[in-house]
């Protein structure tokens, strides 16, 4: 089969959200379509400093980081934009007047807000990267960082109309449900992504495949023609979705791979 270059998002797709791990037969078929010459890529929301460790151990050829804002090839980081800290502190500020709560997520670590919220989502993800040993050493109140992206939350008490009108210039909410917002740079996500790899290598559009099961994977279903839903993902995909497989946990990645004669 012609080569062809792979696109995984990480979070319910590779890496199971039930469980907490990776299928042995996902890592078993990535290491093949490794070895039968396909690119492999992580294409994911996360930045860069929150890449799982398993998954660095699997045979990725890069990983594409923060909805498309630092790509890393090898070793080589190939592009990567973060907001200026005077913009950035700018939302931040806002975010606080809107009475809204949120993680800023940069390359170096992610931030938290210095006390504990109303948001039990929020303070469920603090614990996550908590016992990483991320998001502990300075909070998004005094930390002298700068970020790529944010994750908001908001309730009947937040002013959310005024907080996206605020950031509407240069910034885009995408809605995750729940009252949850993935806040990320306008011009970058998972497609501009793709697309930056498949002009690198000078590719054609048949060659690109994505995998994912979020909203967050939206722009990348339909930049693609090959777009693979997991068994269990956002309805917002399926008008985009050339092929659902099944559940990462029922080996989802090893049958959509299979299916396409990709090992």
């Amino acid at each position: 089969m012609e080569k062809a270059v792979l696109f995984f998002d990480i979070d319910g797709t590779i890496l199971s959200e039930i469980t907490k791990t990776i299928p042995e037969s996902a890592c078993t078929a990535l290491r093949a379509a490794k070895k039968a010459g396909h690119m492999l890529f992580i294409n994911t929301g996360r930045t860069v400093c929150s890449l799982p460790a398993q998954i660095r151990q699997l045979p990725f050829d890069g990983f594409l980081c923060g909805c498309g804002t630092f790509l890393i090839y090898k070793d080589e980081v190939l592009f990567e934009r973060s907001l200026t800290k005077q913009r950035g502190r700018e939302i931040l500020s806002k975010m606080k007047e809107c009475n809204l709560s949120g993680i800023a997520e940069g390359p170096e670590d992610v931030y938290f807000p210095g006390y504990i919220t109303r948001f039990e989502p929020l303070e469920t993800t603090r614990r996550y990267f908590r016992a990483r040993g991320m998001g502990i050493e300075c909070s998004i109140e005094n930390g002298d960082f700068i970020y790529d992206k944010l994750f908001v939350y908001a309730d009947e008490k937040s002013d959310l109309k005024g907080f996206l009108t605020f950031i509407d210039e240069d910034m885009e909410a995408l809605d995750r449900g729940g009252n949850a917002y993935e806040v990320i740079q306008k011009g970058y996500s998972k497609a501009t992504a793709c697309e930056f790899i498949r002009e690198k290598f000078g590719l054609s559009r048949d060659q690109i495949y994505v995998f994912g099961d979020s909203s967050n994977d939206l722009a990348m279903f339909q930049y693609a023609d090959h777009a693979v839903a997991m068994g269990q993902h956002d309805k917002v995909l399926d008008p985009y979705t050339e092929f659902v497989t099944r559940t990462v946990e029922d080996d989802g990645i090893a049958h959509a791979l299979a299916h396409y004669g990709l090992i």
